[in-house]
């Protein structure tokens, strides 16, 4: 038998982190339990409402946050509210593949695109990698608005 596994992001803001991550690996967030969403409705707004009917207390509404590939090949990738913030180099990382076909110059500027628009939606630049044969490919070094590092490959 095999597992699946969960990613977990610890989390000042759970909701705005998977957001953005929602942006990035175009997951989805999942219904809240026992609700049917219909095609195209917005399954934040009806985690806000069933929130609300359970009467969870609004100090808690942004305790967790989670997100599902929609093929339901990709891991889920769950955010846990947590009071500190992010004060060291993540130990595990993930690397985001949108170029892994490409080599070369056609690869970075894959790469310099999708990183363009990651930072124009949060995301921190913090590093860029050359093609180093033969044992790199080339691959850019981003950080998550909450500076979770991770990499564009």
């Amino acid at each position: 038998m095999s597992s699946t596994i969960q990613v977990t992001f610890d989390a000042r803001d759970p909701r705005s982190l998977s957001i953005f991550w929602k942006e990035v690996l175009g997951y989805v967030h999942p219904a809240p339990p026992g609700v049917e969403l219909a095609p195209g409705a917005d399954s934040l707004a009806a985690w806000d409402e069933f929130l609300e009917a359970n009467d969870v207390p609004v100090e808690l509404r942004n305790s967790s946050s989670a997100l599902e590939d929609p093929d339901g090949t990709g891991p889920r990738i769950f955010f846990h509210q947590v009071p500190e913030d992010k004060v060291a180099k993540n130990r595990v990382h993930l690397d985001v593949r949108t170029a892994s076909d490409l080599r070369g110059k056609e690869r970075m500027a894959a790469l310099e695109t999708e990183g363009a628009r990651l930072i124009a939606l949060g995301a921190e630049r913090l590093a860029r990698h050359e093609p180093e044969a033969p044992l790199s490919i080339g691959f850019l070094v981003l950080a998550d608005p909450e500076g979770n590092e991770f990499c564009l490959d």
